[in-house]
C-alpha cells in the first residue's frame, strides 16, 4: 500500500468567513476535494515527496502551497482567499443600419403567413419576442414590458390604425387589424423608439403594404374561416391595388372549453389598400377596413372537480340567459405623397375611424356543492346526484360604445447626403387628432346565496366628452 499523508484545514476569506466550494487539488493529477459549508477540506497526498496543492474558487484569487509531508503525517493548512477584481476595457457596440441603433425588430412577411394559431397573424410572432407576452391563445392582443395592452402603438404605411374599445376577453376578440396576405415588410420595437410614432410607452409595430408588381389571387380555407385576397396592377403600373378579405368562426375552439355552452363567435374583415402615382413626384395612397364582428355565448352546464381521492367535492353551476355583443368599425385613410427634391419628401395624412360596440348580456347562474359519484363501474361515474349550499348569481350588462376619431397629420423627411451607409436624416411631423367617444357603461351583479340578496347601487356610467389632441415631433 502506498504511503500517504494528510492535509487537512479551514479555508477563509478577507473577512474571516469560510469559503465553501473550494477546489482543493495535487497539480498534475486528478486527485482532489472541495471544502463544505464551514470551509473544512481534507485530502490525502503521497508521502515522502514533493507535491503542490492548489486552491482555486469562483471569484476569488488562485493559490498554491507546496509541500513534502511525511508518512501517516497530517497537515493542517488554512489558506485565506483573496476576492478576485477585473477591471475589463470600455465595451462598445457598434452597429451599421439604423434599425440596430434604434432597438427594431425585422419580421419577415413569408414567416407570419406561415406561423399556426387559434388566432393566425403576427402577432403569434411578437408574444414569443423577448420581453413580449400575451393573455392567451384566442387573443391577438399583447402586452411589451410589463405594459397593459392598449400602450401599443400599431402602424400601416405610416397611418395610426386603432381596435376595438370594449373587448375583455380573448373568446371576444375578433381579426388582427394587420392582414398577412397584404404584409411586405414588418418592423417591431419594445421600447425605446422614435418620437415620431406618438405618445404610447410599450411599444410600435410598423408594418408597410405591399404594392403589387403583377396580378395575383390566393385563397385559404380551413374548418375555422377562408382568407383571401386579390391583387394588380393598371396604367402601366401607375395605378395598384391589394384587396384581403377574410372571415372566421371560433365555434370549434370556444364550445370546447370546459363550460358547456352555445358560442357563436364569427368575425368578418375586409381591407384594401391602393395607390395611384399622377406624377413622378407626387403619389396618392388609400387604406381602408371594415370589421363586422359578432358574439353569441349562451352557457348551460359546468362542473368543476376539486378535493382528494378520498374525498372528492365538486361545483356545479347551472346557468339561464346569453350574451350578445356587436363590434362594427370602419376605416378610411387617405395619403399625398410628395417628393419636393431627391432629399426632401413631404407626406399629407388624413384619417376618419368610427365604430360602434354593444355588450349585452344577462346571464344566472345557479350553483351548489356536491360529491361525484366515484363507482368505477357505474354508468353516472363523475356526475353530481345531489347538491347542497345552493346559491345563485345574476350578471347584468347594457355596455355601449360609439366613437368617432378624426385626424390630420404632416411628416417631413430631409436627408442629408453622406459617404457613409446610410444618409443621415431629419424626420419632422405634426399630427392633430378629434376624438368624439360616447361611452356608457351599466353594469350590476345580484347575488343570493345563505337566504339574502346582495344588489350594489345600479351605476348609470356615461363619457361623452370629445378631445383634441396636438402633437409634434
Amino acid at each position: 500500500m502506498a504511503q500517504q499523508a494528510t492535509i487537512q484545514g479551514v479555508i477563509l476569506d478577507e473577512f474571516n468567513e469560510p469559503v465553501k466550494d473550494v477546489n482543493v487539488s495535487i497539480q498534475g493529477t486528478t486527485i482532489g476535494t472541495a471544502s463544505n459549508e464551514n470551509g473544512f477540506y481534507q485530502l490525502k497526498v503521497p508521502a515522502n515527496q514533493k507535491v503542490v496543492i492548489t486552491f482555486t474558487a469562483i471569484s476569488y484569487k488562485g493559490g498554491q502551497k507546496e509541500l513534502t509531508l511525511k508518512n501517516l503525517q497530517v497537515y493542517e493548512l488554512n489558506p485565506v482567499m483573496v476576492s478576485s477584481i477585473e477591471i475589463i476595457d470600455t465595451v462598445v457596440l457598434n452597429t451599421t443600419t439604423r434599425e440596430d441603433l434604434e432597438g427594431i425588430t425585422t419580421i419577415s412577411a413569408k414567416v407570419i403567413r406561415k406561423i399556426p394559431g387559434a388566432q393566425p397573424g403576427v402577432e403569434n410572432i411578437l408574444k414569443s419576442l423577448p420581453g413580449v407576452s400575451g393573455s392567451n391563445e384566442l387573443s391577438t392582443q399583447y402586452r411589451a414590458r410589463g405594459g397593459n395592452f392598449d400602450e401599443n402603438l400599431v402602424y400601416i404605411n405610416e397611418i395610426e390604425v386603432y381596435r376595438p374599445f370594449l373587448i375583455r376577453s380573448g373568446q371576444q376578440e375578433g381579426l388582427s387589424f394587420v392582414n398577412s396576405d397584404m404584409v411586405r415588410s414588418v418592423d417591431f420595437s419594445a421600447g425605446g423608439f422614435q418620437s415620431k410614432y406618438g405618445d404610447k410607452l410599450s411599444s410600435v409595430l410598423d408594418i408597410d403594404y405591399r404594392r403589387p408588381t403583377a396580378f395575383g389571387a390566393g385563397i385559404d380555407a380551413s374548418l375555422l374561416g377562408v382568407n383571401a385576397f386579390v391583387e394588380g396592377d393598371a396604367f402601366a403600373k401607375a395605378f395598384t391595388g391589394i384587396l384581403g378579405v377574410r372571415y372566421r368562426d371560433n365555434s370549434l375552439l370556444v364550445n370546447s372549453r370546459e363550460t358547456e355552452a352555445n358560442a357563436i363567435p364569427r368575425f368578418f374583415d375586409a381591407q384594401t389598400y391602393l395607390t395611384y402615382k399622377i406624377n413622378p413626384k407626387l403619389e396618392l395612397g388609400f387604406l381602408g377596413n371594415i370589421a363586422i364582428n359578432s358574439y353569441e355565448f349562451e352557457p348551460r352546464f359546468r362542473q368543476t372537480n376539486f378535493g382528494t381521492l378520498q374525498d372528492p367535492q365538486a361545483i356545479v353551476i347551472r346557468y339561464q340567459g346569453r350574451e350578445d355583443d356587436q363590434y362594427e368599425t370602419y376605416f378610411g385613410a387617405l395619403k399625398a405623397s410628395y417628393d419636393a427634391t431627391e432629399n426632401l419628401s413631404l407626406r399629407f395624412i388624413t384619417s376618419v375611424y368610427h365604430t360602434q360596440e354593444q355588450e349585452h348580456y344577462d346571464i344566472l347562474a345557479n350553483y351548489g356543492l356536491g360529491r361525484p359519484n366515484t363507482d368505477i363501474g357505474g354508468a353516472d361515474l363523475g356526475q353530481v346526484d345531489f347538491t347542497t349550499a345552493i346559491g345563485s348569481e345574476l350578471e347584468h350588462g347594457r355596455n355601449d360604445l360609439d366613437a368617432l376619431i378624426v385626424t390630420a397629420e404632416h411628416r417631413g423627411t430631409l436627408e442629408f447626403p453622406s459617404d457613409k451607409k446610410e444618409n443621415d436624416r431629419l424626420d419632422w411631423g405634426i399630427k392633430f387628432s378629434k376624438e368624439d367617444i360616447r361611452d356608457r357603461v351599466r353594469e350590476y351583479n345580484v347575488i343570493d346565496s345563505a337566504g339574502f340578496n346582495i344588489r350594489p347601487p345600479l351605476p348609470d356610467l356615461g363619457n361623452d366628452q370629445p378631445t383634441s389632441r396636438l402633437q409634434v415631433h
